[in-house]
């Protein structure tokens, strides 16, 4: 089985969803079946069909969440320190075109949240980094055309 490298933060809000999803959402859409069994004639039941999809997304992403926990490899980012950008890193970026600063930390797969300023391990920025240090400038091929950032700041935190 290949493991799955995540921060013990990615990991505790996988298993906060998978008991939601188990304590909470898996006994209502079991309820709301239950209901509408109750009006009758299924083969035109709009809210059995729903809730019947319903049903079959929760369990899937149990089962999907389920896999990710027991294969996660959890890395514990305030034991890292170093000087060049690797897993669990805050990186500091610098557009060299504009001068506007942007902040990543870089996380698993399975946690990544740009929104949140955590870039997956696999995503084309996250790939140029890995190895650079500060005042490197790194290269990131994107779909619209190569951008080019300078390295301000690295920590682990």
């Amino acid at each position: 089985m290949e493991k799955v490298p995540m921060t013990a933060e990615g990991l505790k809000s996988l298993e906060e969803e998978l008991k939601t999803l188990k304590s909470n959402d898996r006994p209502a859409v079991i309820r709301a079946i239950s209901e509408a069994r109750e009006h009758g004639d299924l083969s035109e039941n709009a809210e059995y069909h729903a809730a019947r999809e319903r049903q079959s997304f929760i369990e899937g992403r149990i089962k999907e969440l389920e896999d990710i926990i027991s294969r996660a490899d959890v890395i514990d980012v305030s034991k890292l320190s170093g000087d060049t950008v690797r897993f669990g890193a805050t990186v500091t970026l610098a557009d060299e075109d504009t001068d506007e600063e942007m902040t990543y930390q870089i996380v698993g797969v399975h946690e990544a949240d740009l929104k949140a300023g955590r870039v997956s391990i696999s995503s084309p920025i996250a790939r140029a980094l890995i190895g650079k240090g500060v005042g490197d400038t790194v290269e990131v091929k994107a779909p619209g055309g190569s951008k080019f950032y300078e390295v301000i700041s690295i920590a682990f935190t």
